[in-house]
């Protein structure tokens, strides 16, 4: 919705992603129940947003990126340095499940099953929104934002306004991470979480929301499944090393995507 649909380069995903994780933790850790925790992690992530809309969304694309990247390094300075409040780099403990631990095995399946489902409605709201008025609106902003002006629409309002909900998704994804790490410290909420998120959308495809479904399964595929492959690469000796020729396999396959496949794996195959 943000980039694929408006044109929004959002740098900053996960300042909005570590805002809904610290809201839904500390909230369940009051004593708040966990649906109303998520609920608030989404919200607080939205309002959170919308001054930043307000403000940001009027500068031009590329200065729009640098504020968001900035937001996000804001967000995670914050998280660290306010002790009182997230425990700074020690970290916040002892989060709440989704589902109590004495559950087992049938906890973690049935959070797996809330995960897919919250997965797969979310997407259908979104293919719902992009082939709605609303959609095509953005869309026309995104293609020619002069023309829309033109026809006397605010293209700023329906910016803000893409910009609260993906935020609002993103603080519900952090609330999860929470209740299912049942740990966070400011080191999980870098920029590389950012470039995750931008992977995988190009990796599957700009625009679509099928795209991006596909290419977050993919990447936390290969992300996920090369944990296996240390004990067949004998130069590797450790986790550490592990982790940085993922990361670097990460890097080819983004540059191999934008050079030989820009539409990702689910575009228009008609164009280059």
């Amino acid at each position: 919705m943000q980039y694929g649909l408006t044109g929004l380069i959002n740098f900053g995903h996960v300042g909005f992603f570590a805002i809904g994780a610290f809201t839904s933790a500390l909230l369940a850790l009051a004593g708040l129940p966990t649906p109303l925790s998520l609920a608030a992690a989404a919200a607080t992530s939205a309002i959170v947003a919308w001054p930043i809309g307000l403000v940001a969304l009027r500068l031009r694309e590329d200065y729009f990126a640098v504020v968001t990247l900035g937001f996000g390094e804001t967000v995670r300075l914050i998280v660290t340095s306010e002790r009182w409040l997230t425990n700074g780099v020690q970290g916040i403990p002892g989060i709440p499940r989704l589902f109590p631990a004495d559950h087992g095995a049938a906890g973690a399946v049935a959070t797996l099953l809330v995960l897919c489902i919250c997965c797969l409605g979310g997407a259908l709201v979104l293919q719902r929104l992009a082939r709605s008025p609303f959609g095509r609106m953005i869309e026309a902003i995104r293609d020619n934002e002069d023309a829309v002006r033109a026809l006397g629409k605010n293209p700023a309002a329906f910016k803000t306004r893409v910009l609260a909900l993906g935020s609002a998704l993103a603080g519900l994804a952090g609330g999860f991470y929470a209740h299912v790490i049942t740990y966070l410290s400011p080191d999980q909420f870098t920029a590389l979480v950012t470039f995750y998120v931008w992977m995988a959308m190009i990796l599957g495809g700009v625009g679509r929301v099928s795209g991006a479904v596909l290419g977050a399964l993919l990447l936390m595929a290969f992300l996920e499944g090369t944990r296996f492959v240390r004990d067949a690469l004998p130069g590797l000796v450790s986790e550490v090393e592990m982790a940085s020729v993922r990361l670097g396999a990460v890097g080819l396959a983004l540059i191999l995507f934008t050079l030989f496949r820009p539409q990702g794996l689910v575009g228009d195959y008609s164009r280059r």
